[in-house]
């Protein structure tokens, strides 16, 4: 790979991974972030589901920018707005304020991936896709053990409101976008043919919609079941069922969620690279149902050892089937509207998933805390419904991302 293919990447990359850090601040924090607005967990979790409800709205709003004007631009906007309204967050005078921010901060981080992606597969080489593909989507547990590290060593200090304003650092990013990341070429290209008339490749996204809705349905169902099953065993594993129902002090919190994390990210660029020989299909759906036998190491077990153990696996194999995403979805997607396309149906899918959190935080509230309970079934069942979805959809491994006349 050539230096600007390298720094389009980079910049992807670490686009997602704040965009993640930031979001996973407050999955760490969710029990005192309760206890300061004297409410109960499950009112908190409304602040996730606002934010993953909201990241369809960015995902629009800035795909439709990076269709028009570029992944650059887009990618930079995006980044500015979730940084800042982090930084607001840490100033929430109350639990009402501090909603509103987290719906807000979800359309900047819906605009992320899919500008990014976009920006990273159309930029490097085809045969590289699937292995940058699991690098790419794994900024997103890399965020993750950012922020449980940011935990450990920020909140014994500064409080949860300190770790927020620590999530504003990511606008430094823009200015390396700025001044380092060249334009995507296929988008350069795609401006070049519309200036020159040959019109825009494939049409605008209302047109590609009508035309091509079965193939955005089918991404919206992927990535539904890819969001449930993901959320599903993060956003209240470390405060909730480790801190709150297994009784775990900050620090050993702080561990298994770096140790887990490590198995994310190993789990991504492994089945990333997997998929461009088995298939991107194949990859996801032996990756999911990994997760399966983990389920009663990772929530059963009955040590601290045994318990980090079972969060390194589930999330490799979580993670294993993310890998391979951001090549799928742009694979699949048209090229005059990649900016918009794949982003939009990621989001959607999430939107259709966000109710996961808050229902997992009631269902083990009604059972006397037992949130053991609502982990396991909805890994599950999200497991096998995942794989299942996957194998029946189509595949474009090593599609050409270039415009098409």
């Amino acid at each position: 790979m050539t230096g600007p293919q390298w720094r389009a990447f980079i910049a992807a990359y670490l686009g997602w991974t704040l965009d993640a850090f930031d979001y996973f601040l407050l999955v760490m924090v969710v029990r005192h972030v309760a206890a300061d607005f004297r409410t109960g967990i499950a009112s908190v979790s409304y602040a996730l589901f606002l934010t993953l409800a909201m990241r369809p709205v960015g995902a629009l709003l800035f795909g439709l920018l990076a269709d028009r004007f570029g992944r650059r631009p887009a990618l930079m906007s995006s980044i500015l707005l979730y940084a800042v309204v982090e930084l607001l967050s840490a100033c929430a005078p109350s639990l009402g304020v501090f909603l509103a921010l987290r719906a807000v901060f979800g359309i900047g981080m819906g605009g992320v991936w899919g500008v990014g992606a976009s920006l990273a597969m159309e930029s490097v080489p085809t045969k590289t896709r699937g292995i940058l593909s699991g690098i790419l989507q794994e900024g997103y547990p890399a965020g993750y053990l950012l922020a449980a590290l940011t935990y450990g060593l920020v909140y014994p200090h500064f409080g949860w409101r300190g770790m927020f304003v620590v999530g504003s650092l990511p606008a430094f990013l823009v200015l390396f976008i700025r001044i380092g990341v060249n334009e995507s070429p296929a988008w350069l290209e795609d401006r070049a043919r519309r200036k020159s008339g040959a019109g825009r490749a494939g049409g605008g996204l209302w047109p590609t919609l009508r035309a091509r809705w079965p193939l955005f349905l089918y991404m919206v169902v992927l990535m539904a079941a890819f969001n449930a099953f993901s959320h599903g065993t993060q956003d209240l594993y470390p405060s909730a069922f480790l801190e709150k129902q297994r009784g775990l002090p900050l620090s050993t919190v702080t561990r298994i969620a770096v140790l887990y994390n490590l198995g994310a990210i190993t789990g991504g660029m492994l089945f990333g690279a997997i998929s461009q020989t088995i298939g991107r299909r194949r990859a996801i759906a032996a990756s999911a149902l990994l997760a399966i036998p983990m389920i009663p190491l990772w929530i059963g077990a009955g040590s601290v050892a045994g318990l980090a153990a079972g969060a390194f696996l589930m999330q490799f194999a979580v993670q294993g089937a993310w890998g391979v995403v951001p090549a799928h979805l742009s694979e699949l997607s048209p090229s005059a509207v990649r900016g918009t396309f794949p982003g939009l149906a990621y989001q959607l899918g999430n939107l259709a998933a966000a109710f996961v959190g808050p229902l997992q935080a009631i269902v083990a509230e009604r059972r006397g805390g037992d949130y053991s309970f609502s982990l396991g079934w909805v890994v599950g069942i999200g497991a096998v419904l995942l794989a299942a979805v996957a194998l029946m959809g189509p595949e474009a491994r090593d599609a050409d991302l270039a415009p098409m006349l």
